[in-house]
């Protein structure tokens, strides 16, 4: 049974070669790559953090609208977890 999730990633964009576009990409078919079937993509931008975070001031926040399976969910953020780029991130469940 496929549930409906949206995540907010926080792209490292520090040192990044090529553009953001296919970091975004990238991102995209590593969730695709665990099963999750994406509906949509919202990229909100740069942002500041109130604090530094691991050395970094600023991040690349990305949205996610995907449907996976309840068990994808948790390889899909121990997949991104080895992800050198992904900042950090953040998924819950829409109803």
């Amino acid at each position: 049974m496929s549930r409906n999730y949206e995540g907010l990633i926080i792209l490292n964009t520090k040192g990044a070669e090529g553009s953001v576009d296919e970091l975004v990409s990238s991102v995209g078919k590593e969730l695709e790559a665990e099963g999750a079937k994406i509906g949509g993509v919202n990229q909100i931008g740069r942002r500041k953090f109130a604090y530094e975070s691991r050395h970094l001031d600023a991040g690349h926040y990305v949205s996610y609208s995907f449907a996976a399976e309840p068990a994808a969910l948790s390889k899909i953020q121990a997949r991104l977890a080895l992800n050198t780029k992904v900042h950090q991130h953040h998924f819950q469940r829409v109803a």
